[in-house]
């Protein structure tokens, strides 16, 4: 597996970005300057450290009861060389925000940023880092297996690391389009299946991970992909996140109306 470096700080992809069937590039905003992507082998199932984890399912309010920001206080790093294609001054729903690293960024750069995520205890840290950084977030302990995420509620999605059942993966991607706004953005990075093994972070559970194949098969029509991706890539945030992860990497716009 040959693994990707970004060059610089600010690429967020490449023209060469394959599409979701049925959405063209037409609608490539100029400015989008995207990252090679890197084909994987699967990597074998082993090494897993399953002190992290309660089965396949994580504690969430023990994880971010424990001492410190886990997963650091510093943004996504994919998420802040794409933030310029996010709609300026938007409303942005992060996913799955835990202890609020990426509201709070985004909130600094000027979005209206709601946070949902299971964990009170996480989204509490998350209220504490925002006011640390003298910015306002809104914080929703809600459950994504039957959270509403609304219909064109949003100028901006973003999923980070949110992984989930796949019954719940399914339901919280086919809502994805209709809460968009037209001309909103959903902008994902998480584990793949590859990932499993490294003991770098993520879940121990492949079916929990996304791949471009679970994406063109879960995101229904109705978003133009800017930039999608499969690649291997550092990825170190806080304690918890440490070292090369195989990724997959989504920014879709939703039409303009």
């Amino acid at each position: 597996t040959r693994v990707v470096r970004p060059q610089s700080d600010d690429e967020c992809g490449h023209r060469g970005a394959e599409a979701l069937p049925g959405h063209g590039l037409d609608h490539l905003r100029p400015e989008a300057r995207l990252v090679p992507a890197a084909r994987h082998q699967a990597e074998p199932r082993h090494g897993l450290r399953p002190a992290q984890f309660h089965g396949a399912m994580l504690n969430w309010d023990d994880r971010y009861g424990e001492d410190g920001y886990v997963y650091g206080e510093a943004p996504n790093t994919f998420l802040e060389a794409c933030v310029a294609q996010l709609p300026p001054g938007g409303t942005v729903l992060c996913l799955a925000e835990g202890e609020g690293r990426n509201a709070v960024f985004l909130a600094e750069k000027g979005f209206r940023v709601t946070g949902v995520d299971a964990s009170k205890v996480g989204l509490e840290k998350a209220q504490q880092l925002a006011k640390k950084r003298g910015v306002a977030i809104e914080t929703v302990v809600a459950d994504l297996g039957t959270f509403d995420l609304g219909e064109a509620r949003w100028d901006a999605i973003v999923n980070i690391f949110g992984h989930f059942p796949p019954p719940v993966r399914a339901r919280v991607l086919a809502a994805v389009p209709r809460a968009l706004k037209p001309g909103g953005v959903f902008l994902l990075e998480t584990y793949t299946p590859a990932q499993v093994g490294r003991g770098t972070g993520g879940p121990p559970s492949p079916e929990m991970m996304y791949s471009l194949e679970v994406l063109d098969r879960e995101l229904p029509q109705g978003l133009q992909a800017l930039h999608r991706a499969e690649l291997v890539r550092p990825v170190v945030e806080g304690r918890y996140h440490t070292g090369d992860g195989a990724v997959v990497q989504l920014l879709a716009m939703k039409a303009p109306a």
